[in-house]
């Protein structure tokens, strides 16, 4: 008997099938968890960061309307006096009530200039003008770029 007819004579190796996905492997799962715990983490980070910073929004969309108000009536003492006291409440959402009620004068233009850039910084008239009904000549898209950029920029207290 030749050995390639017997051989020949067997029913062909079955293959296995193929290896499915489902279910996954321990590690999977943990790697999926690690996933939605971040996933979820960082939404609540963004969530509460857009919360915390609300006060910035809405002082900038009142900066804007005292800046349209202005704008339409040329009253620059009282664009100024509105503006300084948008400041303060801005700074009293983010600032102990200690540091902030109180202040006035040069010692709240050194409380404001403290936290910007000596580029960017408020006009020593800026403080003499927001209490006096008579308005010195200070740049007012200057005082304005000032407390946008203060609102914006100012590292609230925690």
């Amino acid at each position: 008997m030749n050995p390639q007819e017997a051989l020949a004579s067997l029913h062909p190796l079955r293959e296995p099938g193929p290896i499915s996905w489902w279910p996954l492997a321990p590690g999977w799962w943990l790697l999926i968890a690690l996933t939605v715990l971040c996933v979820v983490g960082l939404g609540y980070a963004l969530v509460k960061h857009y919360r915390a910073n609300a006060y910035r929004r809405q002082g900038l969309a009142q900066l804007q309307t005292l800046r349209q108000q202005y704008l339409a009536e040329k009253d620059a003492s009282q664009y100024v006096a509105r503006t300084n006291a948008l400041l303060k409440s801005v700074a009293l959402r983010s600032y102990p009530r200690r540091e902030v009620a109180a202040s006035s004068g040069e010692k709240w233009l050194t409380f404001l200039n403290s936290r910007m850039n000596s580029t960017e910084q408020f006009q020593p008239g800026f403080v003499t003008a927001a209490y006096s009904k008579a308005c010195p000549d200070m740049d007012m898209e200057q005082m304005h770029r000032a407390a946008q950029r203060w609102i914006r920029r100012h590292e609230a207290a925690r």
